[in-house]
């Protein structure tokens, strides 16, 4: 079976495309490289550098003819879509519909969309569960939230089977450790290189920090469900990030510096997200306890960076 992974190259997709070949089937992998690493794509699988909102997508449908979609191409960052909302919205929003198109004309068995937590902005009841309401407080939780209502509306009107996967925090190996996304990586970036340690806000917020390799079974999962819907992936241990910090300490050896500022506009305060419908219907729960998590990340990146 043929399976696009759009940001095949990236952090999360470059595990999906392994989880893909090591069940047999055959990955092809869209990818811009504007944070994606080419280096993470194995060289027998066929690669195009190509942005999601590009015309020129529709050369590696006609070429390939992909029966499942796996899309995970997209802009991360709140910061980002607090400072520049309308590229936020082509690439996340626009771009994606430019794959449901694609889908639709094409006949593509099923799309996987990689969405997020962020669509349910800030509530006071945990663990989120996915009828909550939608309220988004980020442009960034708005496209992906647009984009889920595009998915919607391609499957009413096309037929288009499809499942939602509503990430809660992906941490992991080959995640951007410069970036704004992801504060696993940041956090273990400053500590190794020793230059101090930012946390916005007072560190009690909390966030579910989930394995990225838990992460890409949950999206091998997805293709393998039946019908269509919208799946919180997670882990529902909400974890401060003071914990995280303490954690941290115990595993690189060695005292952290600190510094406490003010908390960005877009941040929610808490997040724990209930994988329970994902568990009865995707036969999906995550493995990988965040302590063991967290260590395979940091060894993972003191190979990586000169201390």
């Amino acid at each position: 079976m043929k399976v696009l992974v759009t940001g095949g190259a990236g952090f999360i997709g470059s595990f999906i495309v392994e989880e893909v070949m090591n069940i047999g089937w055959e990955p092809i992998v869209v990818d811009d490289l504007s944070t994606g690493n080419l280096s993470f794509v194995p060289k027998s699988v066929p690669f195009y550098n190509i942005d999601i909102r590009s015309d020129t997508l529709e050369q590696v449908f006609r070429m390939h003819n992909p029966e499942v979609v796996i899309h995970q191409a997209a802009q991360v960052s709140v910061e980002f879509s607090t400072q520049q909302p309308l590229t936020d919205c082509e690439i996340n929003t626009l771009g994606t519909l430019n794959i449901l198109k694609l889908c639709a004309k094409y006949k593509v068995s099923k799309l996987v969309y990689a969405s997020s937590a962020a669509v349910y902005g800030s509530a006071k009841e945990m663990p989120l569960k996915e009828e909550h309401r939608i309220l988004p407080i980020s442009f960034y939780g708005q496209s992906k939230y647009s984009a889920e209502q595009y998915i919607h509306l391609f499957h009413q009107l096309y037929g288009l089977p499809y499942t939602i996967l509503r990430y809660s925090n992906v941490y992991g190996m080959r995640q951007n450790m410069l970036g704004e996304a992801g504060v696993v990586s940041i956090f273990i970036n400053q500590a190794i290189r020793n230059t101090g340690v930012t946390v916005y806000g007072d560190g009690s917020q909390t966030r579910d920090f989930i394995f990225v390799k838990d992460v890409a079974k949950a999206n091998i999962q997805a293709v393998a469900f039946g019908g269509s819907g919208a799946f919180n992936i997670s882990t529902n241990q909400p974890i401060s990030l003071n914990k995280l910090l303490a954690i941290l300490q115990e595993s690189i050896h060695q005292p952290l510096d600190i510094t406490y500022t003010d908390s960005r506009a877009g941040d929610i305060k808490d997040s724990s997200l209930s994988f329970d419908k994902a568990r009865e219907f995707l036969q999906w729960e995550p493995r990988t306890s965040f302590e063991i998590g967290l260590k395979e990340t940091v060894a993972y990146y003191q190979n990586q960076v000169p201390k």
